[in-house]
């Protein structure tokens, strides 16, 4: 009998335990080949989708900012992760991860034992395949079910993966919290630093966080992550990673967070990141999607689209499987043109200048009922403005679409509500109406900067506003302003390319000139100097003298003067007027930057460059980018055209760089100042630099009342000027007083007039 029972015990054990054998082979079978849960195929798991944040970098290799959607992650190699990570992450997660191929049985008797107490049973690769395939999970039993498959992944994964390969790709896909996905992102999150910069302490954190990241928050949990961060320190010394005295120290040293939010309107060149990312995601332009009154932006769209390769660069081009690039997921590596040393120093100076410059018009503006507006406007116009401002809001739109009446959208403009506004001195918490906010924001006055080197076209700095945060209207690429008296320029080129000479003369007196419809149109002219003398057009130049600019138009017309306008790169609506000899016409920072290049570069105008190359996520180049340049004049006309603007800095309208500032390179430059002192501009460039900068209020109604704060050597000179000294203060930039114009020893401005 007992013989007989063992017989049958045998037998059936040997056969259940055959069947179970089997079964499981059978199971994780069809788990490999997609029968049970999700597979994913093989060229997945060769080259998982993973989805990087593109990143912005000046021209000297510093990291701008990021694109992305939901997950700031950015790749970064294995050499440039710090050891101690590394070494953290193997101690605290995996001590045996280089000697399993995915799955770690001694780990996962240990916890089907200790049901888990003693430490989980995931490896390294295990973990892998949860961030890569596994969706979150909403219960336990569907947890449960997703094990197996990530136990086949994960031998999967050690079969096409070396172990640096892994232990990298896991440190790229971890959420470390606070838009800090990945490696690179946490350690620049928390500490402000390179991955390869962290030391055994602050790696300890980071890892301490990978087994909760919630849990063990370093910012909201501060004891909590010192202990987990102890614990990873003794998993580190148990594994002979550091020694017991090293352990020791680390563990009494209090826990620093160098905290560094992250956000698409912080950090560096926000306006030219967010230029940048418009015109990389943009579409081939349809007209039917533009309004009657926006035309003019549709031809400038087209041209951009037609002779930009950056414009429309993710639809313009396609990866490898013949999907076009995603700026948010395709982790591209976009190196522009910009010093970081030189994009922060136009940041300051505006800073600086606009502080100061905003302080004045307070002052000005203080206990005037019509404020920020100007005297001429009338109380019904000030209305008009404001209505038309809330109606452009974002709030005003929602409450819209909600189905508001017009009198209820009134009513909530009209009621106080608790709110931050900005400030120079930071945001401040008060209780204004939405309506009254609107107003506050129009007291402050705009600007936009751009500098350039004339010979490469490389966009050296990019400030579009005062503060991108909240006022994000781009005023160098997408604002458009008069430009009074820095179109001169213009119009003396004509004149010299014409076989006029600096030195040629004509009598400072007022001139009528007869316009397109046939009336009589005598300019103002505010110089009280030399009325009814014999001056030469050096001097009308320099002193920006308007009768002198109407007598050269009365020779050349104004269809000439658009011309060559044209010539220069001015894309807009440019009016044939004889008024246009003093800048009617709206131009942006952009294109007068771009213009001003033929002077310093005996006549050769060269378009802005912005990017240099992109890279894709290995870092291989995808596109390469050069500028377009073109012949205006010759460079005898460009030597003229030197001489006389450099009048303007040398005692004419610009001469405040010399005597308030103490720049003592040589340079040409010139002031513009429109009617009513709605714009305030200035254009100079040296040898090697071309910068220009407009200064105004949100609307042209929007002003200084007074000239001598209004004018454009008041209002946009200064950050001109502030930038110049902090470029020449900074040696390692190469850039000297010392510099001189290429223009021939042999060249007499005056030869023409002997």
């Amino acid at each position: 009998m007992n013989a007989q029972f063992r017989k049958t015990f045998a037998k059936w054990f040997w056969l259940l335990f055959t069947a179970g054998l089997l079964f499981v082979v059978l199971f994780f079978v069809g788990i490999a080949r997609g029968w049970f849960g999700y597979m994913p195929p093989l060229e997945d798991l060769q080259n998982p989708k993973n989805k990087y944040a593109s990143e912005v970098f000046s021209n000297d290799a510093v990291s701008l900012g990021r694109y992305y959607r939901t997950e700031n992650r950015v790749s970064v190699n294995y050499e440039e992760i710090s050891p101690y990570v590394i070494q953290a992450l193997v101690a605290t997660e995996d001590a045996r991860f280089y000697s399993h191929s995915g799955i770690d049985s001694k780990a996962f008797v240990r916890a089907l034992l200790t049901l888990g107490k003693a430490g989980g049973g995931s490896t390294i690769t295990q973990q892998l395949s949860k961030q890569l395939y596994s969706p979150t999970a909403g219960s336990t039993f569907q947890r449960l079910l997703q094990k197996p498959n990530e136990w086949v992944i994960a031998v999967q994964l050690e079969r096409l993966y070396s172990k640096d390969e892994i232990i990298m790709m896991y440190l790229n896909q971890f959420d470390f919290l606070y838009n800090a996905v990945g490696i690179k992102s946490a350690a620049q999150v928390y500490f402000g630093k390179k991955p390869s910069e962290l030391t055994a302490e602050e790696s300890a954190v980071l890892i301490g966080m990978c087994k909760n990241p919630s849990l063990y928050n370093p910012i909201r949990h501060t004891e909590r992550a010192q202990l987990r961060r102890n614990t990873v320190l003794n998993q580190m010394e148990k594994y002979d990673f550091i020694t017991e005295a090293e352990c020791d120290s680390l563990k009494e040293l209090p826990l620093e967070i160098n905290y560094h939010s992250v956000d698409h309107k912080e950090g560096s060149a926000q306006y030219l990141r967010e230029y940048l990312r418009q015109i990389l995601t943009a579409k081939e332009p349809k007209e039917s999607s533009y309004s009657e009154w926006n035309k003019a932006q549709y031809a400038l769209d087209k041209r951009e689209w037609d002779t930009n390769p950056l414009y429309g660069f993710c639809q313009k081009n396609k990866k490898a499987d013949g999907s076009h690039y995603d700026l948010y997921n395709d982790g591209l590596r976009i190196y522009t043109t910009v010093d970081s040393r030189m994009q922060r120093y136009a940041e300051e100076a505006v800073q600086e200048h606009m502080k100061d410059l905003q302080a004045r018009f307070f002052r000005e503006k203080r206990n005037k009922s019509y404020a920020p507006f100007s005297r001429q406007m009338t109380k019904e116009e000030i209305n008009a403005a404001m209505t038309r401002s809330m109606k452009q809001s974002e709030r005003y739109r929602v409450l819209k679409r909600d189905g508001k009446s017009e009198e209820e959208i009134r009513t909530i403009f009209d009621t106080p509500v608790e709110m931050q506004v900005f400030s120079y001195n930071g945001l401040i918490d008060t209780t204004l109406s939405p309506m009254d906010s609107i107003r506050w924001q129009k007291y402050f006055l705009r600007c936009g900067f751009m500098s350039m080197d004339p010979h490469t076209g490389y966009v050296k700095a990019y400030v579009g506003g005062p503060d991108f945060a909240h006022f994000q209207y781009d005023m160098v690429s997408m604002g458009r302003r008069q430009v009074g008296s820095t179109v001169k320029p213009f119009l003396y080129t004509l004149a010299m390319s014409e076989g006029m000479w600096p030195c040629d003369k004509t009598i400072n007196q007022s001139i009528t000139l007869r316009t397109e419809t046939g009336q009589d149109w005598t300019p103002r002219n505010d110089g009280k100097t030399h009325i009814g003398d014999t001056v030469t057009l050096q001097w009308g130049l320099a002193q920006s003298n308007n009768w002198i600019s109407a007598y050269l138009m009365s020779l050349f017309g104004p269809k000439q003067l658009v011309s060559m306008m044209r010539s220069f790169g001015i894309q807009g609506d440019i009016p044939a007027v004889v008024s246009l000899c003093l800048g009617p016409c709206e131009v942006s920072v952009r294109e007068m930057v771009d213009a001003y290049t033929v002077f310093p570069s005996k006549g050769i105008r060269i378009e802005p460059l912005f990017v240099s190359r992109i890279e894709d996520s290995n870092g291989n180049v995808i596109a390469t980018f050069t500028p377009e340049t073109y012949e205006v004049i010759d460079e005898l006309t460009s030597y003229k055209m030197i001489s006389m603007l450099r009048g303007v800095a040398d005692g004419g309208t610009g001469s405040r760089v010399r005597f308030r500032y103490n720049l003592r390179m040589p340079m040409g430059a010139k002031t513009g100042t429109t009617q009513n002192n709605s714009d305030g501009w200035f254009m100079g460039f040296t040898p090697s630099l071309v910068n220009g900068c407009w200064v105004g209020g949100e609307d042209r109604s929007i002003h200084f009342d007074s000239m001598a704060e209004g004018q454009g050597a008041s209002m946009a000179l200064p950050i001109w000027a502030l930038y110049m000294q902090k470029v020449y203060a900074d040696s390692n930039l190469g850039y000297t007083e010392d510099e001189a114009f290429d223009v021939p020893s042999t060249f007499n401005p005056n030869a023409g007039c002997e």
